[in-house]
């Protein structure tokens, strides 16, 4: 069953999160306490090996490879695990823990969480509160990974180009998860899977080492499988989602009137599985589907319909097509106004 998008507002907003906010609430940034502020400590160290250490499989993996050549085991380790753990962050962490966007059987609830997790982006509470947050402070003060927070030229841009990206990690304040989170914190299934997080991100690394291992009969191929299935799988699984925090906030286009500079772009949408469409999102957040116009692939969407088809997903939540038309409409006449002209200051002096 598809569940439409209540029609009160055009821009839909989220009723997952419908809190303002507040600095004192959302974050620990000034709180002084000790507990929370190892805790920061330790989440920023692991955002610096989480960044870094696919960055330097990649450089490794030129020097260790050289002269072997890429096989077609690499290329299907590579596909295979980049599929399943990028759908992994973007169905589940993101439109199914994040959004609630659709509903799903009790064991597709443990894969997409397992297959997040293993995507090496952070457990899952973290991951849906910095998002929620961002959501609800988007390119504004509290969005934690906005490209837009500082003034000036070209290296202004680039900071702030950066800082979306990934330089976001490495200062990022502790989220408050009862407030952010409450409805995850509730629920045993996800407490489950977050706990044991650092298994399924080994896990991760060690299938596809072992699968193509399996393959080859090889020591050889448990490292082709290690790096290719694994951390440069991780590394391009990485930039490509968090492209929809810097690209997407930057360059594309804006078809629907949001509050802030999301864009859509066609680029970042074929490699994300339809995140792309980060303008469309912004417009109608909690909706499953992200392509809204009928030429927008959307790959995560198509899976979600889907899987409703089987009996796994239901409930899938998207705005109609009035919803969508209206939307449209209102960017264009926000586009075509005429802004009042004030009287001259001339009339005003002496």
């Amino acid at each position: 069953m598809t569940v439409l998008v209540p029609g009160g507002s055009l821009l839909y907003r989220d009723p997952v999160y419908p809190f303002p906010f507040n600095p004192d609430l959302e974050t620990h940034s000034v709180s002084g306490n000790p507990p929370v502020d190892r805790a920061q400590t330790v989440e920023r160290r692991i955002a610096l090996v989480t960044v870094i250490t696919p960055f330097l499989a990649v450089i490794g993996s030129i020097f260790l490879f050289w002269g072997h050549g890429i096989g077609w085991i690499d290329l299907l380790a590579f596909a295979g695990m980049y599929i399943f753990t990028g759908l992994g962050v973007i169905l589940g962490f993101h439109r199914f823990f994040t959004h609630r966007s659709f509903k799903c059987v009790l064991p597709m609830k443990y894969l997409l969480g397992i297959a997040g997790c293993m995507a090496a982006e952070g457990p899952i509470y973290f991951w849906v509160a910095c998002h929620r947050r961002h959501h609800q402070c988007s390119d504004s003060e509290g969005d934690p990974h906005s490209p837009h927070m500082e003034e000036g030229g070209l290296w202004a841009s680039i900071k702030g180009a950066w800082h979306a990206h990934a330089g976001w990690m490495f200062n990022h304040a502790a989220e408050n998860y009862r407030r952010l989170v409450p409805d995850l914190l509730r629920d045993k299934d996800v407490a489950f899977i977050d706990r044991h997080y650092f298994y399924w991100l080994a896990l991760g690394l060690l299938v596809p080492a072992f699968a193509v291992m399996a393959v080859t009969q090889t020591w050889w191929g448990f490292l082709h499988g290690l790096f290719w299935g694994g951390f440069i799988r991780i590394f391009f699984v990485h930039h490509s989602t968090w492209s929809v925090n810097s690209i997407c906030h930057l360059f594309g286009s804006s078809p629907f009137a949001t509050r802030d500079e999301s864009r859509n772009n066609f680029f970042c949408a074929l490699f994300t599985f339809g995140e792309g469409w980060h303008n469309n999102h912004h417009a109608f957040p909690a909706s499953s589907r992200h392509g809204l116009l009928w030429w927008q692939f959307d790959s995560g969407y198509l899976l979600i319909k889907a899987l409703s088809f089987l009996g796994l997903t239901w409930d899938l939540i998207e705005p109609g097509s009035e919803q969508i038309e209206a939307a449209l409409r209102k960017k264009a006449a926000l586009a075509t106004e005429v802004p009042e002209v004030l009287p001259s200051a001339e009339k005003f002096t002496a």
